[in-house]
């Protein structure tokens, strides 16, 4: 008896020796094929870098005296005055769990533009705006998205969550904030992901990237730039990645590679019973409790806001 235990004890380690240097072998071969990510030349890096440029509005006591729940940051382009305050008198006001900020670049004309004299004044009017000297364009977003990360690592850094969110977009932040009280506070983020994204080759393209500029096939996993969420601590990590990686105009994507640098993967966020997306990024008719079961839906006018957001504020708590 004790013969044949000894035999099976034999053939067990024997087994298990096999195993352990399967995966030996295994992992040496992963690492031996693992690139490291090299930090980007420095002339390259300055065009991303915050600190190449400088503040020309700033709000650096906003969290001086408070550690907000959410912190709602808006990328705006400096004209467009109504779409501020259209956010300001909607979802950007309505919980005292978030902070609204809106960041921008210059306009067409720079600093002695009267659309920078009407910038400055809306300033003082409701100290909620964050500009810095870079031209405000759709090829610059992803200038603006890491100067966005930098402002929250440097300035709001006890906040829990933040969300980029453009300012054409409806917003539930009454579900959205109760939502996320259960949601991971290191490490999240959240949104409509895209898993199967892939570089637009055609010149005549919005989205066009050359090989040059981008040789890859496809993309990593990013979020939809309409509108995600992410825990605080991500702000100073992608800031951080944003080193190894070279600038691209799609700044949502740009955001997943910096992910892809850090190990992070962003997650889909769904709703049972029937695994509905919460970050809606199609435009939808307004329903009042189609509406109540979502974080985000697309695409409204300023106008368009401040009519539906009369009814939902009153009444989504009855659907």
């Amino acid at each position: 008896m004790r013969k044949v235990l000894s035999g099976r004890l034999l053939k067990f380690l024997g087994a298990l020796l096999v195993l352990f240097l399967i995966a030996q072998i295994l992992l040496s071969t992963f690492l031996k094929h693992r690139t490291e990510p090299r930090p980007l030349p420095v002339e390259e890096y300055r065009l991303i870098s915050p600190l190449t440029y400088h503040y020309l509005i700033n709000q650096p006591d906003v969290c001086r005296d408070r550690s907000p729940f959410l912190v709602l940051m808006v990328p705006v382009a400096p004209q467009e005055a109504a779409a501020r305050e259209a956010v300001r008198r909607t979802w950007g006001s309505a919980s005292s769990d978030t902070l609204t900020l809106f960041y921008a670049g210059l306009p067409d004309g720079g600093e002695l533009s009267p659309i920078q004299e009407a910038l400055e004044e809306e300033s003082k009017l409701h100290a909620d705006i964050i500009q810095m000297n870079f031209m405000d364009s759709y090829q610059n977003l992803t200038i603006k998205t890491m100067i966005m990360m930098k402002w929250l690592a440097t300035h709001c850094p006890n906040s829990s969550y933040a969300m980029k969110v453009d300012a054409d977009i409806f917003v539930n932040v009454f579900y959205l904030v109760e939502w996320l009280r259960s949601s991971p506070r290191l490490g999240f983020i959240t949104g409509s992901v895209i898993r199967d994204g892939s570089p637009r080759r055609t010149p005549n393209s919005k989205w066009y990237l050359s090989e040059k500029l981008y040789p890859e096939d496809s993309f990593p996993p990013y979020v939809s730039g309409a509108g995600y969420v992410f825990s605080s601590d991500l702000a100073g990590r992608i800031s951080w990645a944003s080193r190894f990686v070279r600038m691209i105009p799609l700044e949502d994507v740009y955001v997943g590679l910096c992910l892809r640098v850090l190990g992070v993967q962003p997650v889909y966020s769904n709703s049972l019973p029937f695994l509905r997306n919460l970050f809606e990024i199609q435009k939808l008719e307004y329903d009042r409790c189609t509406f109540a079961r979502r974080v985000i839906v697309n695409k409204f006018k300023p106008s368009e806001l401040l009519q539906i957001w009369q009814d939902f504020s009153k009444n989504h708590a009855s659907c």
